[in-house]
């Protein structure tokens, strides 16, 4: 299947029921002309892999600040690779220290992303590292 955009899945696991940072993301990649999924509150690494893959997404942005990032971020890339997914490109953001971003890139998210950045950095990212087919 030939897709012109890119498609993302923006996801709120866990606990944390703050969910303006990942609304403002959801928003600069539509207006950035993505096609953006948006899981909504508390949802499980299950359920947004299971989201993401029948969506056909080609990334999954997650966004915590409970910090339960070393537990869920890791789990979600695990399970992609179980489900023969593991070609969607996961990153993050919300408040994650420097040491646990190091351990989450080893672990197999692609980038982290820090509270209060460019929205564009974001974009830039995702255009550099999604090949589409048009």
């Amino acid at each position: 299947m030939n897709k012109s955009k890119i498609r993302v899945l923006v996801g709120k696991p866990g606990l944390d029921g703050h969910d303006r940072g990942a609304k403002v993301v959801a928003r600069a990649l539509r207006d950035a002309g993505m096609e953006v999924i948006y899981t909504g509150l508390h949802r499980s690494p299950e359920e947004i892999v299971e989201t993401a893959i029948q969506e056909d997404v080609d990334a999954i942005g997650l966004s915590i600040l409970s910090g339960a990032h070393m537990t869920i971020f890791p789990r979600v890339v695990e399970l992609l690779k179980e489900q023969g997914a593991g070609d969607i490109i996961v990153f993050g953001g919300g408040i994650i220290p420097e040491e646990d971003r190091q351990q989450l890139l080893k672990a197999g998210v692609k980038e982290i992303f820090v509270p209060g950045g460019a929205t564009q950095h974001t974009i830039s990212f995702l255009k550099e590292h999604v090949k589409i087919a048009v």
